[in-house]
């Protein structure tokens, strides 16, 4: 029950944690509202798209999580790369996506991000730098940290961030690649976007170590909690994460402490935690939190804030109607983008 007890602890602090005096910007919390307003829309939007039978296959929404991804995009360069799992909707958007691309890939459609072929949970963005949502739990651990080794290896000073979800770090990929990565000092950021659940799992239940942090410890991996409920304690972290991959010194792995609203997919009824425990996080709502500052700040006017809620349901509205006029992929779709060896000997014998 010690995970339940932190949570809690991490939870109520954070109740306490609107900034008088902020740190940072009004230009970044204007834009941490607008983003993560953005997200939740589009997710919000996808949710009854889904139940309309608009789209099928398996859909995993953000809901909760926003200041992750909003807090890590701001303290990150535009060259840095990107790599998530299959819960992949709210990143791209938060590192500048075209939503309609968005909408239009979970519709199956030509236009969309994987050209209608990836769907939910394959989102990419080549020219973000988003290398992609990727439905095998856990393998993004062993391909991010590919990713960094071709930065260190091509001399740049990009950074790969690599996210996973609290029931990832069980795979055993994950220990051969923390112990090469810090072998090598390769420039990688792990991100453990905890929200408490391994689908219905409770993270007590699948380990004796709930202070998920501690796994790289092991290792002499920097490693830290970070309150994921608040885009600035994001930003912070990640941007000594990043100071420290650069330098050469290697990575960092982040227990960021966050909350799912909904369940784990679309079809999961969420009986395995009471209405008083999401309700408890939600009053610990991001966006509310970043609205209060700018609003404790004068920096915007009601009639500024009604304005972005405006322009992000235009966002909204036109992308459904982008998927939605767009065209399916051609049969012939089907033999592109995939890998093959013309020259291999034993194709020209059969």
């Amino acid at each position: 029950m010690a995970e339940k007890s932190a949570t809690s602890k991490l939870s109520s602090t954070a109740k306490k944690s609107t900034a008088v005096k902020p740190k940072f910007s009004k230009e970044t919390y204007v834009k941490w509202y607008t983003d993560m307003l953005l997200i939740r829309r589009f997710e919000e939007k996808t949710g009854q798209l889904y139940i309309q039978q608009k789209f099928g296959g398996f859909c995993h929404l953000y809901i909760g999580q926003e200041a992750i991804v909003v807090g890590t995009a701001s303290a990150c360069r535009p060259s840095d790369k990107h790599m998530t799992a299959y819960r992949d909707h709210g990143h791209p958007i938060a590192l500048g996506t075209n939503p309609r691309v968005l909408m239009a890939e979970l519709y199956g459609r030509s236009t969309g991000c994987s050209k209608g072929k990836g769907g939910s949970m394959h989102f990419f963005d080549k020219e973000k730098n988003f290398m992609g949502g990727h439905g095998i739990v856990g393998a993004q651990i062993a391909m991010g940290t590919g990713v960094a080794f071709a930065e260190q290896y091509n001399g740049t000073e990009n950074v790969a961030v690599v996210s996973m979800g609290d029931g990832a770090v069980r795979q055993g990929a994950l220990h051969e690649t923390f112990n090469m990565a810090m072998l090598w000092k390769l420039p990688v950021i792990y991100i453990i976007e905890n929200n408490n659940y391994a689908m219905g799992t409770s993270v007590e239940r699948t380990t004796n170590v709930t202070d998920l942090s501690k796994i790289g410890l092991s290792y002499e991996m920097p490693s830290k909690i970070v309150n994921g409920m608040r885009p600035e304690d994001v930003h912070d972290a990640i941007e000594e994460a990043a100071n420290r991959a650069r330098r050469g010194d290697g990575p960092t792995l982040l227990d960021i402490r966050t909350y799912r609203y909904k369940g784990h997919s679309m079809s999961d009824p969420q009986k395995y935690r009471s209405k008083d425990e999401v309700n408890d996080w939600m009053d610990n709502d991001p966006i509310d939190h970043v609205l209060a500052v700018i609003k404790e700040n004068s920096w915007l006017s009601e009639q500024e804030i009604e304005a972005i809620g405006v322009w992000v349901k235009k966002e909204i509205d036109e992308s459904v109607e982008f998927a939605e006029n767009s065209p399916y992929p051609e049969a012939s779709e089907l033999y592109e983008d995939v890998y093959t060896q013309t020259d291999y000997p034993y194709i020209k014998e059969y």
